[in-house]
């Protein structure tokens, strides 16, 4: 039983794997062709994570987190040229909303938001976050809203030049939020929690009806 529990879960991590490369291809090849793009450097947290809510914007209009109440949110921060663990959380996150009954999943959303409002516009930030799954919308905002948001949730990110064709990368703490239903952060599930990790930590938080 182990054994197979411990097989399916290495598939999971190889189709991770390969979802991976597709985005790296989609979103991220074409803007580097000329010259790679450094890996991404991994930020601890700035600060205590203590939550609470904040206002952004999507697709140009207003956003609140408070507006999705009654809903357990996986919050992330990251940019959508990120070459690696921005692709991976979501890749996870991907597998964990398909694992989901339909019931369940109308009580869970996924949340990327970027930190790259710059290069991030509203249509680029919707087709990258619909490819990984329907579930999961992007959002972005002014700079003095991200620092607000990024406050509360302790997230941490700088520019850093590259000189490559992308022009600058953007490290970032690379952690999941995970907000119940009452809007409070009950969790944070470090980079490279799996699907399966990432389940066992809603499941409880939803709703038997």
């Amino acid at each position: 039983m182990a054994g197979r529990i411990m097989l399916e879960r290495g598939l999971w991590i190889l189709v991770a794997a390969l979802l991976v490369a597709v985005v790296w291809v989609a979103f991220f090849l074409p803007e580097a062709e000329e010259t790679a793009q450094p890996p991404h450097r991994a930020l601890p947290l700035a600060a205590e994570p203590v939550g609470g809510d904040f206002r952004l914007s999507r697709e140009g209009e207003s956003f609140e987190l408070a507006e999705h109440r009654g809903k357990v949110v996986l919050l992330y921060f990251g940019y959508t040229y990120c070459p690696d663990v921005c692709p991976t959380s979501l890749v996870f996150m991907r597998q964990a909303l398909e694992q989901l009954e339909p019931d369940q999943l109308e009580q869970v959303q996924g949340l990327f938001v970027s930190v790259d409002p710059e290069r991030d516009d509203p249509a680029r930030l919707d087709e990258y976050t619909r490819f990984f799954h329907p579930g999961i919308m992007g959002a972005s905002g002014t700079h003095e809203q991200l620092q607000h948001a990024g406050r509360l949730y302790g997230a941490a990110w700088q520019r850093t030049e590259t000189g490559s064709a992308m022009g600058y990368a953007v490290d970032h703490s690379s952690n999941t939020y995970v907000i119940d239903r009452d809007g409070r952060l009950v969790e944070i599930l470090p980079h490279g929690s799996d699907a399966e990790q990432i389940i066992a930590t809603v499941l409880p938080l939803l709703t038997e009806d």
